[in-house]
């Protein structure tokens, strides 16, 4: 559990300095979400395509890439109104 939040904090920070826009989620706890969503969404797909055994997690890479799939998926839903801005 504490592998899987360290992961995901680290992930979170990288896809936050890789993704430009306002619209990204600061605050400690939603950069670590940020990361672990991203994670279980790299999992979830590399599972689906065989790249990774079942019980087998994705690493600081994918999860990354996972995480910034994610703050694209936020920022369009932010641009195009679906949610609001929470750093105002």
């Amino acid at each position: 559990m504490i592998r899987i939040i360290v992961i995901g904090f680290i992930a979170g920070i990288i896809a936050r300095l890789l993704s430009p826009g306002p619209n990204n989620p600061s605050g400690f706890i939603l950069t670590t979400v940020l990361g672990i969503i991203g994670a279980f969404l790299a999992t979830w797909i590399g599972q689906a395509i065989g790249h990774y055994e079942l019980g087998q997690g994705a690493g600081i890479i994918t999860s990354t890439i996972g995480a910034l799939v994610i703050l694209f998926i936020w920022n369009r839903l932010v641009a195009s109104g679906v949610l609001s801005d929470f750093n105002k």
